[in-house]
């Protein structure tokens, strides 16, 4: 989930290496011509009222989907995909250190965010964890006034109003954010969450709960609680400076909230499969630590410790390469064995 980008070590063979200054979108995006509307601010009409306005895009069709298409999960009253496009990269919340998010964020401009969620489009992903911060109120409305369609899971951090989100975007679902949940449980406080979910319960959408910590679910499944879906970080990069000194005997790194260790996953996995509803693990790449090599294993991992009912997040920075396509791809190939 979002949080303030930290300093951490750097890792030159990690998934989002950026060495190729020059490098651009990939071939996969064909990217897409856009103008002004005539009066700069005139009402989408394919938008519901309040939301902001954006300009429309050229006519014309979008490249054809490919037929390589994510396979989908029955949530709530709709077929989804199995693979939700994250949104953290958009935003440059890297959890890797404050350079590689600055060159994240100054990258992923309002065309490259709405270009590569037409890919995501064209693979069959139609569904987004989106995040009401920075630009994207006026990204999500670009994308839409351009003909784009996903649903969407909405993290909702704290101080934002989430009946506000509901008239405004219409989505399908809303989960308390992770950051949020996970400071609530550490304060001893996890109740403040539970009353949350009862109001948004009662704006009638999916209610759900995300947190770093695996001790979370167990809990809110032991105490029986009316959501309808979790969402899991595979790595625990929430243990408090106590609990990290215990697991690494004594030492502390420099970048305590976001160490990812390889015995974690597991233990995430095992929560979610105990669960009797549905869940979404994400990054299940480690914020990009996970070298190309082992990517698609990391992808064959999640899919296998999960439940055929439950989903991923995962987000894209197609800076050097056609993420987008690659984990579709992958993705495919998993699940449908070919």
């Amino acid at each position: 989930m979002l949080v303030p980008v930290q300093e951490g070590p750097s890792m030159p063979n990690s998934r989002r290496t950026f060495l190729q200054s020059g490098a651009a979108l990939a071939a996969g995006l064909t990217g897409v011509s856009r103008r002004s509307d005539a009066q700069g601010n005139a009402p989408q009409s394919n938008m519901p009222p309040g939301a902001p306005q954006a300009a429309a895009r050229q006519p014309g069709p979008l490249t054809p989907a490919s037929q390589v298409q994510v396979p989908t999960m029955k949530f709530g009253g709709v077929e989804i995909s199995r693979m939700v496009l994250g949104v953290n990269p958009f935003y440059g919340y890297a959890h890797y250190n404050n350079n590689f998010g600055t060159v994240m964020k100054e990258w992923y401009t309002e065309d490259k965010v709405c270009d590569v969620m037409h890919q995501a489009n064209r693979f069959g992903i139609n569904a987004f964890n989106y995040v009401h911060l920075d630009r994207a109120p006026a990204d999500w409305a670009r994308f839409v006034a351009e003909g784009g369609k996903m649903h969407l899971i909405i993290q909702v951090t704290a101080n934002v109003d989430a009946e506000m989100l509901v008239k405004t975007l219409k989505p399908l679902a809303l989960q308390r954010q992770g950051e949020v949940v996970d400071t609530a449980y550490q304060n001893g406080d996890l109740n403040s969450v539970k009353e949350w979910c009862k109001k948004a319960r009662d704006l009638g959408v999916m209610v759900g709960v995300g947190t770093h910590i695996p001790e979370v679910i167990a809990r809110v499944e032991e105490e029986n609680w009316d959501v309808d879906f979790y969402s899991g970080c595979v790595y625990n990069r929430r243990r408090t400076v106590d609990e990290w000194k215990k697991v690494l005997n004594g030492e502390i790194l420099e970048m305590p909230t976001d160490i990812y260790l390889k015995s974690d996953p597991p233990r995430m996995y095992q929560v979610i499969r105990q669960t009797r509803k549905p869940c979404f693990a994400f990054k299940i790449l480690a914020a990009g630590r996970i070298p190309d090599r082992g990517i698609e294993q990391a992808f064959r991992t999640a899919f296998e410790s999960i439940k055929p009912m439950d989903g991923i997040y995962v987000g894209v920075f197609p800076r050097v390469k056609d993420e987008v396509r690659e984990n579709a791809e992958i993705v495919h190939r998993i699940l449908t064995h070919s």
